[in-house]
């Protein structure tokens, strides 16, 4: 779900203890190399590959010291008890994907109070939106901005361990609340504050050029953003900025894994558990394609794929043989093509368990992304404004509160990372990875990411420990220092024509044998929820929007029971 840390994955060595030569040898024969792929037509990889050699040193003298620079930095600092305040909130609600009501409204509120305007609804969508400041003729930017949290991570803040907020009691499957285990409460509102403090600075120091932020629904489903992409939302931008929370202060020019998500929904016949005779379990064609497709991992799985999955409903009651079923997956590998293939595997899984189950099984893809295009200019102009800005200042109670996590989660005590990474060349085999919705949009524009620890080092997120620090204090440095970077990074690209034109020319140079596609289906209607009549008054919305059926279609069983075949004669 949240998919891409960018800064932690970006970078990832092989930890295979073999040597970069050996990992290269071991993996051209899956066609992981980015120069594999190249030779056998996959334009999507090859793209992505770095162009440099052994060596590498980044260039210097890229980020320069205006006072449109200077004004926005200013600004963050003068205002970053409102942006902390904002992610303080954001992750006070731990609003669920497609239901961030209260979420969205805080980030467009406080993005108004700074001279944006709103834009409600973006690709139809209640809880998504474009912020835009214009002033005057010049490039136009946009900020990525993200607030939906995930299920069962609830966390207390700035506690060390695991000890949910929110917690269901039920005597039979007690449960966590939601929570921001993948830090978006930051990532919006650290996005946030960069928007409104580069137009802070825009407009003191008399620098043309247009904001956009792009309030995105759904991220940890993966569809607000590319659906978005295919409804034209982000044409017209000449540069693309995001980030992610997480525990190095870093940026790179890597790619990461494309996506297809699919529902099995297997119909079944309900009966009592103690007379299953000409029963049909959906449950039990679940647990065979689950089965099954962990029979691929050895032969169909290259080390660039990735296959999980979750039994959404196996039924509600042991003595109630479940009538219906759904299973979720993630297919991932390196490019939408390799997707595909593997994609077409696990549906051909998902028909033979139906047909050894006599069950009916129906699929539907909700979510597709591509592997996210590089920027290696971009990458190089934002790290150096990194250097140049500094790490997060962190305390000695951050670093304590580091260490207890860390020992509660069975890491090495190393505490949160203090400096700024390395800019290297990613690995030239790609061993896979998370996945991003941001990959749509850098296909259709200049995309550079950026990642800072919010978290504590060797922590993952989806996971408990994002909750804990996000809005503590450690989370407040990290976020206010990833607004500055992004400010800064908008400030040259504002104010150095040459520097967005290098961007610009690889761009086109990576993009020129790609034809960008939606991997959505041509008829895909996006999911959604129906939003409270509260929030449509707010945003003066109206439902349901014009791109969905509502209501939707409903899913029953008409399955019959099995047959056995005819009675037997009694035996005398």
């Amino acid at each position: 779900m949240c998919d891409l840390h960018h800064s932690d994955h970006e970078h990832a060595a092989p930890q295979s203890g073999l040597s970069r030569r050996q990992v290269l040898h071991l993996l051209g024969a899956a066609g992981v190399t980015s120069a594999g792929l190249a030779m056998t037509g996959d334009a999507a990889m090859a793209a992505t590959a770095s162009d440099t050699t052994s060596g590498y040193t980044p260039p210097t003298g890229l980020a320069k010291d205006t006072p449109a620079k200077r004004g926005a930095l200013a600004w963050i600092d003068a205002h970053g008890g409102d942006i902390t305040a904002l992610n303080d909130e954001v992750w006070e609600h731990a609003e669920l994907s497609l239901r961030e009501w209260n979420s969205s409204i805080a980030e467009a509120e406080f993005l108004r109070r700074n001279g944006f305007q709103i834009e409600w609804g973006a690709a139809g969508f209640p809880t998504a939106f474009v912020a835009t400041f214009h002033n005057g003729a010049g490039p136009t930017l946009g900020f990525s901005g993200e607030y939906d949290a995930l299920p069962g991570l609830s966390q207390k803040k700035g506690a060390g361990q695991h000890d949910p907020l929110v917690y269901h009691h039920d005597p039979f499957a007690p449960t966590y609340g939601p929570g921001h285990g993948c830090g978006h409460a930051a990532l919006g509102s650290a996005a946030a504050g960069a928007a409104a403090a580069t137009a802070q600075g825009m407009r003191r120091n008399g620098v043309g050029g247009t904001i956009k932020f792009f309030g995105s629904t759904a991220e940890e489903q993966l569809i607000g953003k590319a659906y978005a992409v295919r409804e034209g939302v982000y044409r017209g931008l000449d540069a693309f900025l995001d980030w992610h929370p997480g525990t190095t202060n870093s940026t790179g020019w890597g790619t990461s894994s494309a996506l297809t998500a699919v529902t099995f929904t297997f119909l079944g016949v309900a009966g009592h558990g103690g007379l299953p005779l000409g029963n049909k379990s959906a449950l039990d064609a679940a647990i065979m394609l689950a089965t099954m497709t962990e029979f691929l991992r050895e032969e169909h799985l290259a080390p660039s794929g990735r296959l999980h999955y979750v039994i959404n409903n196996g039924g509600d009651a042991p003595n109630v043989t479940p009538e219906i079923a759904q299973i979720s997956y993630y297919v991932r590998e390196g490019s939408p093509e390799r997707v595909k293939v593997l994609f077409d595997k696990v549906v051909s899984c998902a028909q033979a368990a139906a047909q050894a189950s006599q069950t009916r099984v129906e699929h539907k893809i909700t979510a597709a992304c591509w592997n996210k295009l590089p920027s290696r200019s971009a990458a190089e102009l934002l790290h150096e404004n990194m250097l140049q800005i500094g790490p997060p200042r962190f305390t000695d109670a951050d670093q304590r509160l580091a260490r207890e996590i860390q020992d509660s989660l069975g890491l090495p005590t190393k505490g949160v990372s203090t400096e700024i990474g390395d800019l290297e060349p990613p690995n030239p085999a790609f061993l896979g990875g998370g996945s991003t919705d941001v990959a749509d949009i850098s296909w259709q524009v200049p995309t550079v990411s950026l990642g800072t620890a919010v978290a504590p080092i060797g922590c993952k997120t989806h996971n408990w420990a994002f909750a804990a620090t996000t809005a503590a204090p450690m989370g407040h440095a990290a976020l206010l220092a990833a607004s500055k970077y992004l400010a800064a990074l908008a400030i040259d690209l504002l104010t150095q024509p040459e520097r967005l034109q290098t961007l610009k020319d690889e761009f086109a140079e990576r993009t020129k044998d790609v034809e960008w596609r939606s991997m959505l289906p041509a008829d895909f209607e996006p999911p959604m929820y129906e939003p409270p009549e509260w929030f449509l008054k707010r945003t003066g919305q109206s439902w349901p929007p014009r791109n969905i059926t509502w209501p939707p279609p409903r899913v029953v069983s008409r399955e019959k029971f099995a047959s056995l075949g005819p009675d037997l004669a009694p035996q005398t």
